[in-house]
């Protein structure tokens, strides 16, 4: 007697327990929640090995281009390689160009650098192959901006440059859009400042000049970034670490739902 009275008393606490009115959900609301699961555990995964393959490449372009700017200069394309050119297999090339600068057709170029904000002057180059290229002399501050006022920098004769080349920068992305009327720029775009100084037969790269330093300090050269984010790891990290939850949210709602469907068995409902 005692016996059966305990069990029926532990059957009324289990039964007390169990949440008012909670009924085993349909088949098809545990297949639509089992396949939400199931997109949202894969969905998460295949972005986390996404990031795995970005990191992989962002880690072989940084080598690439480290190899690059530390490699002896090579002459700036000309002519003939320009249809070719483009960013994975030049962008920071180390290059070296000779002409004579032509000084009045400068542009300036607003910056802010590591020296302040200012501008970049890019200064037609004449080689001495006949195309022109535009040279990123360097950087100076507002009070520099006159020509007049930086006039011992200003090299007159043949001379030599030897840089980066960098590709255009044509409006749009991050950068904000030049007044080309107004001859205010914020944007390197090669052919816009081409055409609005006059020039032909110019290539379709700049180059961003190394550090010799000019005469009276101005333009400070060698002021190229170089800098490639990295935080793949971290993102694919955090994809998959979103994947396991679903997977272990699935799997809580999978046990308590079996847990209510043997309660509700035993209950005889």
């Amino acid at each position: 007697m005692t016996s059966d009275a305990s069990r029926r008393g532990g059957q009324a606490a289990d039964r007390s327990t169990e949440e008012p009115g909670r009924v085993p959900r349909s088949g098809f609301l545990l297949a639509i929640i089992m396949l939400l699961a199931i997109v949202g555990v894969a969905g998460f995964t295949s972005l986390g090995i996404w990031q795995i393959e970005r990191r992989a490449w962002k880690l072989d372009l940084i080598s690439r281009i480290d190899a690059r700017i530390h490699a002896a200069a090579v002459p700036a394309p000309g002519p003939g390689a320009w249809p070719s050119i483009d960013a994975k297999s030049n962008e920071y090339e180390r290059v070296a160009a000779s002409g004579h600068f032509l000084n009045d057709r400068e542009t300036l170029v607003t910056a802010v650098t590591g020296e302040g904000a200012g501008y970049w002057v890019l200064t037609p180059l004449k080689t001495r192959d006949g195309f022109i290229v535009l040279v990123n002399r360097g950087f100076v501050p507002p009070d520099r901006r006159d020509a007049s006022s930086r006039a011992g920098g200003n090299i007159e004769g043949e001379t030599t440059v030897t840089g980066l080349l960098r590709l255009t920068e044509p409006k749009g992305g991050f950068l904000r859009g030049n007044d080309i009327s107004a001859d205010r720029w914020f944007s390197r775009d090669v052919d816009a400042i081409a055409i609005k100084r006059g020039l032909d037969d110019y290539a379709p790269y700049f180059i961003d000049a190394d550090a010799t330093p000019n005469a009276g300090g101005f333009p400070v050269g060698g002021l190229t970034v170089i800098s490639f984010p990295n935080n793949h790891l971290v993102y694919a990290l955090t994809w998959f670490a979103l994947a396991m939850m679903v997977a272990g949210a699935f799997i809580r709602f999978a046990q308590e739902e079996i847990r209510v469907r043997r309660a509700h068995a035993a209950s005889g409902r």
